[in-house]
């Protein structure tokens, strides 16, 4: 059976590494992306160029509409879906809670959360194996921000992401006899373009100090765990975290 593999938010940083590190491993990749087509073409260019299968799909993840239709045309395209990597979030500009607006809430939410469980309901309606699919994985890019609750700066962020820890553990639990499993990753201080959408491009290296290991991780890093988890090495794994952070 082929490997299939959808991975929102694909078209740069974690997103980006995993998708070309997956087709490395023999998976055809769906790479989504929201606006940035040239990004995405080319995480599938060089994916496709090294040998590999891959197709880049426009969606927003915290519209219902577009999250069934990239999901159909992905699977039109490359055939059953065997794993997702929920990787797709957004941040907004560094400030403390009292002067955030409800608009920022709700978009950063719709994205983070509503995106992060619609994106989830599709794949888990394709691989449950009590719908007639043949099983599959689900790996969420959380943030070790949910742990911290990144004061001052990101609350909202920390918060979704505290969602999608719960969702993680929680659908693992109900999907286990479905032959899914379902965990999540929680990178640190990782060097990849979200810093400069919250307004401080070099954030890593102002905070890198406070991480035992005294330097920021790469996206690879973080996508070398994406993988095990959606490897077989990973078979009883199931409800569980790597926390991708130095030791913080």
């Amino acid at each position: 059976m082929n490997k299939v593999l959808i991975i929102t938010g694909g078209s740069r940083g974690i997103g980006a590494a995993t998708a070309k590190l997956a087709a490395e491993r023999g998976y055809a990749v769906c790479v989504n992306y929201l606006q940035n087509r040239s990004a995405a073409d080319s995480v599938v260019s060089a994916i496709t160029r090294s040998g590999g299968q891959a197709i880049a799909l426009a969606a927003d993840v915290a519209s219902e509409s577009d999250v069934i239709r990239l999901f159909e045309t992905a699977e039109k395209e490359l055939g059953p879906l065997t794993a997702l990597v929920n990787n797709a979030g957004i941040l907004e500009q560094q400030m403390k809670l009292e002067n955030m607006s409800a608009a920022r809430l709700n978009r950063v939410f719709a994205t983070n959360i509503t995106g992060c469980f619609l994106c989830a309901r599709e794949a888990v309606r394709r691989m449950s194996t009590k719908r007639g699919g043949s099983g599959g994985v689900i790996v969420n890019v959380s943030s070790f921000a949910s742990r911290l609750g990144s004061p001052g700066e990101y609350v909202d962020y920390a918060a979704s992401k505290g969602a999608v820890d719960s969702m993680t553990i929680g659908l693992a639990k109900e999907v286990a006899e479905e032959g899914i499993r379902v965990n999540a990753v929680r990178p640190g201080f990782i060097y990849t373009e979200i810093h400069a959408r919250g307004g401080e491009p070099n954030r890593v290296e102002r905070v890198k100090e406070l991480v035992p290991m005294k330097r920021g991780g790469t996206a690879i890093e973080v996508a070398n765990a994406i993988m095990w988890l959606l490897s077989d090495e990973a078979s009883y794994i199931n409800g569980a975290f790597i926390d991708v952070t130095g030791g913080r």
